[in-house]
């Protein structure tokens, strides 16, 4: 793996961790929307490689693995959040639904029907479901999205962690698990498929017996109460 003089083979660790870029592109593709292109992905992903190939410290103790993986996935998201392909006024529509929704299952004290919300929202319920899906397209990774919003913890020794498992270090993360856990039950069983069983949006649709378009929607509807709830805490 080094040369006499203690560096890195880098031809040859490219080489083996080229399948690593690809499988990672391909796990993000599916939670993206159609427009995002895979070779734009790995792309970005072997850039993240070429860093971890001049920033990896043996002596730091981690797997070059490990530390390649954290930076592929890290320029991937990088690359994803340098596109914003929601108009202002989508974004906008979005924060009031997550601020109408806190403030109606508050006052419920428990969580909101779609109707309700809709009815809180001054919409139909078609419009409500549009909304849903027009800015599902912005939740990319939501969880990454969260800790981004809330300020990133400081690099380690092995440089920036990925988002999400930064989260999974933070504080953040009980507050999240008993966000999921007030989530409505169908919500709930959709977060659990999607992130710990990473099904895409037609294995989760065939579960639930819905569409991938309506997967899309309860997702949505679930990232904004998650988000509501947190931003209150």
């Amino acid at each position: 793996m080094y040369t006499a003089q203690g560096k890195i083979k880098r031809d040859t660790l490219l080489e083996e961790h080229l399948p690593m870029i690809r499988r990672q592109a391909l796990a993000l593709q599916v939670k993206l929307p159609s427009g995002i292109d895979l070779d734009d992905l790995i792309q970005a992903g072997t850039l993240g490689l070429l860093d971890a190939l001049q920033r990896f410290d043996p002596s730091a103790g981690a797997s070059f693995s490990t530390f390649a993986s954290q930076r592929v996935r890290g320029a991937m998201i990088d690359e994803l959040r340098t596109r914003d392909w929601l108009p202002r006024s989508v974004r906008r529509n979005a924060r009031a639904v997550e601020q109408q929704l806190y403030k109606l299952e508050q006052r419920l004290g428990r969580p909101a029907s779609e109707r309700e919300i809709a009815a809180e929202m001054g919409m139909s319920l078609q419009e409500y479901r549009q909304l849903l899906s027009d800015t599902n397209n912005g939740h990319l990774l939501p969880y990454e999205e969260l800790v981004a919003e809330n300020g990133e913890p400081e690099a380690g020794p092995e440089g920036p962690m990925s988002p999400f498992a930064a989260l999974l270090d933070r504080e953040q993360r009980e507050l999240l698990i008993t966000a999921i856990d007030a989530l409505p039950e169908r919500e709930k069983l959709l977060m659990a498929l999607y992130y710990q069983e990473e099904l895409n949006l037609k294995e989760i649709g065939a579960i639930l017996g819905v569409t991938e378009s309506r997967v899309c929607q309860l997702h949505s509807q679930a990232i904004k109460r998650l988000r509501a709830r947190l931003a209150a805490l």
